[in-house]
Protein backbone atom coordinates (compact mmCIF):
# COMPACT_ATOMS: atom_id res chain seq x y z
CA UNK A 1 0.00 0.00 0.00
CA UNK A 2 2.84 2.37 0.87
CA UNK A 3 4.50 1.69 -2.50
CA UNK A 4 1.26 2.42 -4.35
CA UNK A 5 0.76 5.71 -2.49
CA UNK A 6 4.37 6.64 -3.14
CA UNK A 7 3.94 6.06 -6.87
CA UNK A 8 0.70 8.04 -6.90
CA UNK A 9 2.41 10.93 -5.15
CA UNK A 10 5.54 10.73 -7.33
CA UNK A 11 5.75 14.06 -9.19
CA UNK A 12 7.73 12.46 -12.01
CA UNK A 13 4.84 10.09 -12.69
CA UNK A 14 2.45 13.04 -12.93
CA UNK A 15 4.83 14.85 -15.27
CA UNK A 16 5.03 11.76 -17.44
CA UNK A 17 1.24 11.52 -17.63
CA UNK A 18 1.01 15.17 -18.64
CA UNK A 19 3.66 14.63 -21.30
CA UNK A 20 1.77 11.68 -22.73
CA UNK A 21 -1.50 13.62 -22.72
CA UNK A 22 0.11 16.51 -24.57
CA UNK A 23 1.70 14.08 -27.03
CA UNK A 24 -1.65 12.39 -27.60
CA UNK A 25 -3.95 15.40 -27.73
CA UNK A 26 -1.57 18.32 -28.35
CA UNK A 27 -2.63 18.73 -31.99
CA UNK A 28 -6.30 18.99 -30.97
CA UNK A 29 -5.46 21.53 -28.28
CA UNK A 30 -3.42 23.58 -30.77
CA UNK A 31 -6.31 23.52 -33.23
CA UNK A 32 -8.82 24.70 -30.63
CA UNK A 33 -6.47 27.49 -29.51
CA UNK A 34 -6.05 28.63 -33.12
CA UNK A 35 -9.81 28.64 -33.67
CA UNK A 36 -10.32 30.60 -30.44
CA UNK A 37 -7.73 33.23 -31.35
CA UNK A 38 -9.17 33.73 -34.83
CA UNK A 39 -12.73 33.83 -33.51
CA UNK A 40 -11.74 36.69 -31.22
CA UNK A 41 -9.73 38.42 -33.96
CA UNK A 42 -12.47 38.40 -36.60
CA UNK A 43 -16.25 38.47 -36.09
CA UNK A 44 -16.73 36.75 -39.45
CA UNK A 45 -14.63 33.69 -38.70
CA UNK A 46 -17.26 31.55 -36.95
CA UNK A 47 -20.10 32.34 -39.35
CA UNK A 48 -21.73 29.37 -41.06
CA UNK A 49 -20.70 30.58 -44.50
CA UNK A 50 -17.06 30.99 -43.54
CA UNK A 51 -16.87 27.60 -41.79
CA UNK A 52 -18.30 25.99 -44.93
CA UNK A 53 -15.73 27.87 -46.98
CA UNK A 54 -12.85 26.68 -44.76
CA UNK A 55 -13.97 23.07 -45.03
CA UNK A 56 -14.30 23.39 -48.81
CA UNK A 57 -10.83 24.90 -49.11
CA UNK A 58 -9.40 22.16 -46.91
CA UNK A 59 -11.01 19.27 -48.77
CA UNK A 60 -8.47 18.86 -51.59
CA UNK A 61 -5.42 19.21 -49.34
CA UNK A 62 -7.05 16.87 -46.83
CA UNK A 63 -7.52 14.16 -49.48
CA UNK A 64 -3.93 14.53 -50.68
CA UNK A 65 -2.60 14.55 -47.12
CA UNK A 66 -4.42 11.33 -46.22
CA UNK A 67 -2.77 9.62 -49.18
CA UNK A 68 0.56 11.11 -48.13
CA UNK A 69 0.06 9.68 -44.63
CA UNK A 70 0.09 6.13 -45.98
CA UNK A 71 3.39 6.85 -47.74
CA UNK A 72 5.12 8.62 -44.85
CA UNK A 73 4.09 5.88 -42.42
CA UNK A 74 6.34 3.54 -44.46
CA UNK A 75 9.26 6.00 -44.30
CA UNK A 76 8.54 7.27 -47.81
CA UNK A 77 7.59 10.58 -49.38
CA UNK A 78 5.54 11.50 -52.45
CA UNK A 79 6.54 14.71 -54.17
CA UNK A 80 4.55 13.91 -57.30
CA UNK A 81 0.98 14.41 -56.04
CA UNK A 82 0.67 18.02 -57.22
CA UNK A 83 1.60 17.10 -60.79
CA UNK A 84 -0.67 14.04 -60.70
CA UNK A 85 -3.51 16.35 -59.62
CA UNK A 86 -2.99 18.36 -62.82
CA UNK A 87 -2.59 15.30 -65.06
CA UNK A 88 -5.66 13.45 -63.74
CA UNK A 89 -7.71 16.64 -63.84
CA UNK A 90 -6.94 17.49 -67.44
CA UNK A 91 -7.27 13.92 -68.75
CA UNK A 92 -10.61 13.32 -67.04
CA UNK A 93 -11.87 16.76 -68.10
CA UNK A 94 -11.14 15.98 -71.76
CA UNK A 95 -13.76 13.24 -71.56
CA UNK A 96 -16.53 15.55 -70.37
CA UNK A 97 -15.80 18.86 -72.09
CA UNK A 98 -18.14 20.35 -74.66
CA UNK A 99 -15.23 22.18 -76.31
CA UNK A 100 -14.46 20.38 -79.56
CA UNK A 101 -10.72 21.03 -79.76
CA UNK A 102 -10.16 19.85 -76.15
CA UNK A 103 -12.46 16.82 -76.21
CA UNK A 104 -11.54 13.21 -76.74
CA UNK A 105 -13.08 12.21 -80.09
CA UNK A 106 -16.77 11.47 -79.73
CA UNK A 107 -17.18 13.22 -76.39
CA UNK A 108 -18.50 14.36 -74.06
CA UNK A 109 -18.76 10.94 -72.47
CA UNK A 110 -20.68 9.91 -69.33
CA UNK A 111 -19.32 11.32 -66.08
CA UNK A 112 -18.68 7.81 -64.71
CA UNK A 113 -16.16 7.17 -67.48
CA UNK A 114 -14.36 10.44 -66.75
CA UNK A 115 -14.17 9.60 -63.04
CA UNK A 116 -12.81 6.13 -63.81
CA UNK A 117 -10.20 7.59 -66.16
CA UNK A 118 -9.09 10.17 -63.58
CA UNK A 119 -8.66 7.56 -60.86
CA UNK A 120 -6.87 5.27 -63.34
CA UNK A 121 -4.38 8.04 -64.18
CA UNK A 122 -3.64 8.49 -60.47
CA UNK A 123 -3.34 4.75 -59.86
CA UNK A 124 -1.00 4.33 -62.85
CA UNK A 125 1.22 7.20 -61.68
CA UNK A 126 1.39 5.79 -58.16
CA UNK A 127 2.02 2.27 -59.47
CA UNK A 128 4.99 3.44 -61.55
CA UNK A 129 6.53 5.19 -58.55
CA UNK A 130 5.72 2.28 -56.24
CA UNK A 131 7.32 -0.20 -58.63
CA UNK A 132 10.50 1.87 -58.90
CA UNK A 133 10.74 2.33 -55.13
CA UNK A 134 9.84 -1.22 -54.10
CA UNK A 135 11.50 -3.19 -56.90
CA UNK A 136 14.70 -1.22 -57.48
CA UNK A 137 15.10 0.37 -54.02
CA UNK A 138 15.34 3.84 -55.55
CA UNK A 139 14.95 6.47 -52.82
CA UNK A 140 11.37 7.73 -52.74
CA UNK A 141 12.56 11.33 -52.93
CA UNK A 142 14.25 10.66 -56.27
CA UNK A 143 11.50 8.48 -57.76
CA UNK A 144 8.70 10.89 -56.89
CA UNK A 145 10.74 13.92 -57.93
CA UNK A 146 11.09 12.26 -61.33
CA UNK A 147 7.34 11.62 -61.49
CA UNK A 148 6.68 15.23 -60.47
CA UNK A 149 8.52 16.40 -63.57
CA UNK A 150 7.22 13.66 -65.88
CA UNK A 151 3.56 14.07 -64.91
CA UNK A 152 3.76 17.84 -65.35
CA UNK A 153 5.29 17.33 -68.80
CA UNK A 154 2.57 14.83 -69.76
CA UNK A 155 -0.06 17.32 -68.61
CA UNK A 156 1.32 20.00 -70.92
CA UNK A 157 1.64 17.58 -73.82
CA UNK A 158 -1.85 16.13 -73.40
CA UNK A 159 -3.57 19.50 -73.15
CA UNK A 160 -1.24 21.34 -75.51
CA UNK A 161 -0.46 23.75 -72.70
CA UNK A 162 -4.05 25.02 -72.76
CA UNK A 163 -6.87 24.65 -70.22
CA UNK A 164 -9.83 22.35 -70.85
CA UNK A 165 -13.02 24.41 -70.30
CA UNK A 166 -16.71 23.72 -70.87
CA UNK A 167 -17.16 20.80 -68.49
CA UNK A 168 -20.60 19.21 -68.36
CA UNK A 169 -22.76 20.12 -65.32
CA UNK A 170 -22.80 16.53 -64.01
CA UNK A 171 -19.01 16.55 -63.70
CA UNK A 172 -18.90 20.04 -62.20
CA UNK A 173 -21.33 18.87 -59.52
CA UNK A 174 -18.60 16.86 -57.76
CA UNK A 175 -16.81 20.14 -57.05
CA UNK A 176 -19.71 22.55 -56.62
CA UNK A 177 -22.64 20.41 -55.46
CA UNK A 178 -23.78 19.70 -51.94
CA UNK A 179 -25.60 17.04 -49.95
CA UNK A 180 -27.99 18.28 -47.28
CA UNK A 181 -26.23 21.63 -47.37
CA UNK A 182 -22.73 20.15 -46.98
CA UNK A 183 -20.37 20.80 -49.94
CA UNK A 184 -19.78 17.56 -51.85
CA UNK A 185 -15.94 17.83 -51.69
CA UNK A 186 -16.27 17.89 -47.89
CA UNK A 187 -18.48 14.78 -48.01
CA UNK A 188 -15.88 13.07 -50.21
CA UNK A 189 -13.11 14.04 -47.77
CA UNK A 190 -15.14 12.58 -44.89
CA UNK A 191 -15.62 9.33 -46.82
CA UNK A 192 -11.91 9.10 -47.68
CA UNK A 193 -11.03 9.77 -44.04
CA UNK A 194 -13.43 7.10 -42.75
CA UNK A 195 -12.14 4.42 -45.14
CA UNK A 196 -8.50 5.31 -44.45
CA UNK A 197 -9.03 5.33 -40.68
CA UNK A 198 -10.61 1.88 -40.93
CA UNK A 199 -7.77 0.54 -43.12
CA UNK A 200 -5.05 1.77 -40.78
CA UNK A 201 -6.70 0.95 -37.47
CA UNK A 202 -8.72 -2.21 -38.10
CA UNK A 203 -7.12 -4.24 -40.88
CA UNK A 204 -4.09 -6.44 -41.32
CA UNK A 205 -2.97 -4.20 -44.16
CA UNK A 206 -2.88 -1.24 -41.77
CA UNK A 207 -0.87 -3.19 -39.20
CA UNK A 208 1.58 -4.15 -41.91
CA UNK A 209 2.01 -0.50 -42.91
CA UNK A 210 2.97 0.43 -39.35
CA UNK A 211 5.26 -2.59 -39.10
CA UNK A 212 7.08 -1.72 -42.32
CA UNK A 213 7.51 1.89 -41.23
CA UNK A 214 8.60 0.96 -37.72
CA UNK A 215 11.22 -1.61 -38.70
CA UNK A 216 11.26 -2.89 -42.30
CA UNK A 217 13.88 -5.56 -41.57
CA UNK A 218 11.90 -7.00 -38.67
CA UNK A 219 8.73 -6.81 -40.78
CA UNK A 220 10.38 -8.78 -43.58
CA UNK A 221 11.69 -11.35 -41.11
CA UNK A 222 8.20 -11.84 -39.72
CA UNK A 223 6.86 -12.70 -43.18
CA UNK A 224 5.45 -9.38 -44.33
CA UNK A 225 5.89 -8.66 -48.04
CA UNK A 226 7.59 -5.29 -47.53
CA UNK A 227 7.92 -4.55 -51.25
CA UNK A 228 4.19 -5.14 -51.80
CA UNK A 229 3.22 -2.82 -48.93
CA UNK A 230 5.51 -0.09 -50.24
CA UNK A 231 4.07 -0.50 -53.72
CA UNK A 232 0.47 -0.29 -52.51
CA UNK A 233 0.89 2.88 -50.43
CA UNK A 234 2.07 4.78 -53.52
CA UNK A 235 -0.90 3.41 -55.48
CA UNK A 236 -3.21 4.74 -52.74
CA UNK A 237 -1.49 8.13 -52.77
CA UNK A 238 -1.74 8.30 -56.56
CA UNK A 239 -5.41 7.29 -56.57
CA UNK A 240 -6.29 10.01 -54.06
CA UNK A 241 -4.27 12.55 -56.05
CA UNK A 242 -6.33 11.59 -59.10
CA UNK A 243 -9.53 12.07 -57.12
CA UNK A 244 -8.34 15.46 -55.85
CA UNK A 245 -7.45 16.51 -59.40
CA UNK A 246 -10.97 15.84 -60.64
CA UNK A 247 -12.54 17.70 -57.71
CA UNK A 248 -10.28 20.69 -58.39
CA UNK A 249 -11.18 20.76 -62.09
CA UNK A 250 -14.88 20.46 -61.25
CA UNK A 251 -14.66 23.33 -58.74
CA UNK A 252 -12.91 25.71 -61.12
CA UNK A 253 -15.01 24.72 -64.14
CA UNK A 254 -11.96 23.96 -66.27
CA UNK A 255 -8.83 21.83 -66.01
CA UNK A 256 -5.70 23.97 -65.89
CA UNK A 257 -2.25 22.65 -66.90
CA UNK A 258 -0.64 24.62 -64.06
CA UNK A 259 -3.02 23.20 -61.42
CA UNK A 260 -1.58 21.53 -58.34
CA UNK A 261 1.71 23.44 -58.22
CA UNK A 262 3.28 23.01 -54.75
CA UNK A 263 0.25 21.05 -53.51
CA UNK A 264 2.62 18.33 -52.33
CA UNK A 265 4.15 20.79 -49.86
CA UNK A 266 0.81 21.54 -48.22
CA UNK A 267 0.03 17.82 -48.05
CA UNK A 268 3.36 17.02 -46.40
CA UNK A 269 2.86 19.96 -44.04
CA UNK A 270 -0.54 18.65 -42.94
CA UNK A 271 0.88 15.18 -42.29
CA UNK A 272 3.86 16.43 -40.31
CA UNK A 273 1.87 19.00 -38.34
CA UNK A 274 -0.62 16.22 -37.58
CA UNK A 275 2.04 14.22 -35.78
CA UNK A 276 3.03 11.54 -38.30
CA UNK A 277 6.73 10.81 -37.94
CA UNK A 278 8.98 11.20 -40.96
CA UNK A 279 10.89 8.24 -39.52
CA UNK A 280 7.86 6.05 -40.22
CA UNK A 281 5.65 3.80 -38.13
CA UNK A 282 3.99 6.52 -36.04
CA UNK A 283 0.98 8.60 -36.96
CA UNK A 284 -2.77 8.63 -37.57
CA UNK A 285 -5.07 10.00 -40.25
CA UNK A 286 -6.98 11.78 -37.49
CA UNK A 287 -3.92 13.91 -36.82
CA UNK A 288 -3.46 14.47 -40.55
CA UNK A 289 -7.02 15.73 -40.89
CA UNK A 290 -6.50 18.14 -37.99
CA UNK A 291 -3.21 19.23 -39.58
CA UNK A 292 -5.00 20.00 -42.84
CA UNK A 293 -7.67 21.92 -40.92
CA UNK A 294 -5.01 23.91 -39.08
CA UNK A 295 -3.50 24.99 -42.41
CA UNK A 296 -6.93 25.81 -43.85
CA UNK A 297 -8.08 27.70 -40.77
CA UNK A 298 -4.80 29.59 -40.53
CA UNK A 299 -4.93 30.69 -44.19
CA UNK A 300 -8.59 31.68 -43.91
CA UNK A 301 -8.15 33.52 -40.63
CA UNK A 302 -5.16 35.49 -41.85
CA UNK A 303 -7.08 36.42 -45.00
CA UNK A 304 -9.95 37.72 -42.88
CA UNK A 305 -7.48 39.75 -40.86
CA UNK A 306 -6.06 41.28 -44.05
CA UNK A 307 -2.61 39.71 -43.66
CA UNK A 308 -0.82 39.13 -46.96
CA UNK A 309 -0.30 35.59 -48.25
CA UNK A 310 3.49 36.04 -48.07
CA UNK A 311 3.31 36.00 -44.29
CA UNK A 312 1.11 32.91 -44.44
CA UNK A 313 3.90 31.07 -46.24
CA UNK A 314 6.40 32.12 -43.58
CA UNK A 315 4.10 30.94 -40.78
CA UNK A 316 3.44 27.66 -42.55
CA UNK A 317 7.18 27.07 -42.93
CA UNK A 318 7.69 27.76 -39.23
CA UNK A 319 4.91 25.28 -38.35
CA UNK A 320 6.52 22.56 -40.47
CA UNK A 321 9.98 23.07 -38.98
CA UNK A 322 8.55 23.21 -35.46
CA UNK A 323 6.58 19.99 -36.02
CA UNK A 324 9.66 18.18 -37.32
CA UNK A 325 11.72 19.43 -34.37
CA UNK A 326 9.10 18.04 -31.96
CA UNK A 327 9.11 14.76 -33.89
CA UNK A 328 12.87 14.49 -33.60
CA UNK A 329 12.71 15.27 -29.90
CA UNK A 330 10.13 12.52 -29.37
CA UNK A 331 12.23 10.08 -31.39
CA UNK A 332 15.36 10.75 -29.34
CA UNK A 333 13.37 10.57 -26.10
CA UNK A 334 11.93 7.21 -27.20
Amino acid sequence: MTDINAKAADPSAGAERRRLLIQEYGIFIAFLILVGVLAVSSPYFLTAGNISNVLLQTSINGILAIGMTFVILTRGIDLSVGSVVALAGIVSASFVTTTANASVAGGPYPMVLALAVGIAVGVASGAIVGFIVSRFNVPAFVATLGMLSAARGMTLIYGGGRPVPGLIPEFRWIGTGNILGVPLPVVILAAVFAVSWWLLSSTRFGRYIYAVGGNPHAAKTSGINVARIRFLVYVISGALAGLAGMILSARTGSALPQAGVAYELDAIAAVVIGGTSLSGGVGRVTGTLIGALIIGVMNNGLDLMGIQSYYQQILKGALIVGAVMLDQKRSHAG
